[in-house]
């Protein structure tokens, strides 16, 4: 059985369903970003049960096929940001497209409406929130992250860097090194 998952959007959000899932002895098949796939049906009332405990981690079980949808735009909004190296082949609406089997109009449109905040709004916030953790943890350079990110160069990932945190990345960075100086003189 397929169950979905509503805000799940990360590695540790994997961590919380497979603890909970332990916890309440159902055996998993598979989990992903946005889906569990457990080998027996689940009831009702165990539905509930993970309810009660993920949403403690601001998750949710979905019903409906529309929640279904938008978690399947959020997955793979997600797999682009963190989990594709090299630049794609097709453009990202097309990519979408293709996936969901839906065209992009209607996918942006529905997106739009449930958010309150456009496809292309999503990937840029989860992208700058990507760049903040590769220049935290030192993990690449200014350009291997722009070009892991997929920007064309390092200053257009400046630019949107800029406008979405009001900081430079090299500014950013700064202030991580100033922070943990001055924990290192205490």
């Amino acid at each position: 059985m397929v169950l979905y998952v509503k805000n799940m959007a990360c590695k540790s959000c994997k961590v919380v369903i497979k603890e909970v899932m332990a916890e309440l002895d159902i055996p998993m098949v598979k989990i992903e970003l946005g889906e569990i796939e457990t080998r027996n049906d689940i009831s009702n009332d165990e539905k509930k049960k993970i309810n009660v405990k993920i949403r403690k981690a601001g998750l949710e079980l979905l019903e409906s096929k529309e929640g279904r949808l938008l978690e399947k735009i959020r997955k793979i909004i997600f797999e682009y940001v963190y989990d594709s190296d090299e630049k794609p082949n097709l453009k990202f609406s097309a990519l979408l497209s293709s996936k969901l089997n839906h065209s992009y109009g209607y996918l942006s449109n529905y997106f739009s409406e449930i958010e309150a905040i456009s496809i292309e709004q999503y990937i840029i916030a989860l992208k700058i929130e990507r760049a903040k953790e590769m220049i935290l943890f030192n993990e690449f350079t200014l350009s291997e992250t722009a070009y892991k990110l997929h920007y064309s160069s390092v200053a257009h990932l400046s630019t949107q860097f800029k406008k979405i945190t009001g900081l430079t990345p090299t500014h950013f960075k700064n202030l991580k090194n100033i922070r943990r100086k001055t924990i290192q003189e205490l």
